[in-house]
């Protein structure tokens, strides 16, 4: 695998990873599937917006 190939793949696993999070941490404070998607799609925006305004 050359490198340019694993950089492409952490990125894409990366990625996913956050929305997944961010979907998780909506579900848990909204309780609210329409939410926790629209939340997926915006994926690390959310996660920053979160360490922001609720991680003291």
């Amino acid at each position: 695998m050359s490198e340019k190939t694993y950089k492409k793949e952490v990125v894409k696993k990366g990625v996913s990873f956050g929305a997944c999070l961010a979907m998780v941490i909506s579900w848990s404070l909204n309780h609210s599937v329409l939410w926790a998607i629209i939340h997926g799609i915006f994926g690390w925006l959310y996660v920053i917006y979160y360490l922001i305004k609720y991680a003291h």
